[in-house]
């Protein structure tokens, strides 16, 4: 039986990896005269498109003394249009059987939504009105801080460990803006005028700063009407789009943070600093971060959690960013556990890894967790949409949605252990000592 078993999941493996390199992602590119970024892939597997449009504008892109602008139009532009009534536009889309949102992050900001394919045509001009017409006035604005102020205390705030990434941002950059988080600060949304949002508007939420993405069960040549009638006399943008110039300083030594909240076990985050996405050191860095802790047989939780249960919950992972950016290692200590053992002991396990080679079975399942997951982010058309969307404005490069993979699979186990040297290493990195306030000296 075991060898039925054995079997089965090598057959599996090898066909996930052949999947992986011969299914392509079929897709048309163009831009229109206003410069926005059109891209179209057909599907017939299911009766649903997806129609999505990505600004190239995050929180980067903010004015230090107006944080989280980027975030606030992500809510504000659901407001509605000179076209569509306050409110409304949640309304129309799930009316119509279809399901939508949005999301903010440093460098882009993302709105999409999934539609049954005969209403194309009305995703298509909802995301037009609001490119176009958006309905941004004091109603809206006064109603939309209101809606941010108590995502920050839900998600932030009033949340265990919810001040985390900021405390994090917040000391592993000096001089980009990476300083802040997407969610910002209220007091600036507080202090805003008018005129500023409207020219935030105006600066970044115009076609040729933007990417539009129809896929799904569409007839190409009527979506292109479509597109022509809905977005082609959309003006361009007439203001320079501003971009970061900042280049954050590496690290000569390590730095140590103490911070103290409502949270029941102390935690510690180890960031460094790393290059930017796409980089090929970014493809070894994260199939390390896996091998560290992707999955209940990953080095973190079989060591810290399981066999010396000194850990509730543990972690590494990269955070994407378009400039240089962070890969993350985190352990939050159990009870009774001080945290500076668990840091000994996170601190032994990376070690293993700069010291010790990699077994060739545990490298093999690492390469058979990236292709799975890989096939994953491409077995919807949403995932499709979003990875289109993404390849374009980072990279300006659509088809590495089929030809990333390969990135991957040119890391080896010797690559791991390279960037684990060159990357993880004391002199590198921010401490963040995230504890009880019942710890805090008085």
């Amino acid at each position: 039986m075991k060898r039925i078993i054995l079997s089965m999941s090598l057959l599996a493996s090898a066909s996930i990896g052949a999947f992986a390199q011969e299914r392509k992602i079929n897709f048309t590119e163009y831009d229109l005269p206003n410069g926005l970024h059109v891209i179209l892939h057909e599907d017939h597997s299911t009766p649903i498109v997806n129609v999505s449009v990505m600004y190239h504008v995050g929180s980067k892109n903010e004015d230090p003394k107006r944080t989280g602008f980027a975030h606030f139009f992500e809510h504000l532009m659901f407001e509605g249009t000179d076209n569509i009534g306050r409110g409304e536009y949640f309304k129309m889309i799930q009316a119509n059987g279809g399901v939508l949102n949005a999301n903010t992050s440093q460098d882009r900001t993302y709105y999409f939504q999934t539609m049954p394919s005969n209403q194309e045509e009305l995703a298509l001009w909802m995301e037009a009105e609001r490119m176009l017409h958006a309905k941004i006035d004091s109603t809206g604005i006064e109603t939309q801080r209101k809606v941010v102020k108590e995502e920050k205390k839900q998600s932030y705030d009033n949340r265990p460990y919810g001040h985390l990434m900021e405390v994090v941002f917040q000391n592993a950059y000096t001089k980009h803006p990476y300083n802040w988080m997407p969610i910002g600060s209220a007091q600036y949304i507080d202090e805003a005028k008018y005129s500023e949002f409207m020219d935030f508007y105006k600066t970044f939420y115009v076609p040729n700063n933007a990417v539009l993405v129809i896929a799904g069960d569409i007839k190409p040549e009527q979506t292109k009407k479509w597109v022509e009638k809905y977005y082609g006399s959309i003006p361009k943008g007439t203001k320079a789009i501003p971009r970061p110039t900042e280049t954050e300083p590496a690290m000569a030594k390590a730095k140590e943070v103490f911070y103290y909240d409502n949270v029941p076990f102390p935690a510690i985050i180890l960031a460094y600093h790393i290059p930017k996405i796409g980089s090929d050191d970014v493809y070894a860095l994260e199939m390390l971060n896996k091998l560290l802790s992707n999955g209940a047989s990953s080095r973190f939780q079989k060591e810290l959690v399981d066999k010396k249960q000194m850990a509730v919950g543990v972690g590494a992972f990269n955070f994407p960013l378009e400039d240089p950016g962070l890969s993350m290692v985190f352990g939050i200590a159990a009870p009774n556990v001080k945290y500076q053992d668990l840091q000994t002991a996170m601190d032994a396990e990376i070690e293993k890894v700069k010291t010790q080679p990699i077994p060739a079975t545990e490298f093999k399942k690492l390469q058979n967790q990236v292709e799975s997951e890989f096939v994953g982010s491409n077995s919807k058309i949403a995932g499709i949409a979003e990875n289109l969307a993404t390849n374009y404005t980072y990279f300006r490069n659509t088809n590495l949605v089929n030809t990333e993979l390969v990135k991957y699979q040119k890391v080896t186990a010797a690559d791991l252990t390279r960037v684990a040297n060159k990357y993880l290493n004391k002199d590198n990195r921010l401490v963040v000592y995230y504890l009880p306030k019942s710890m805090e000296k008085k």
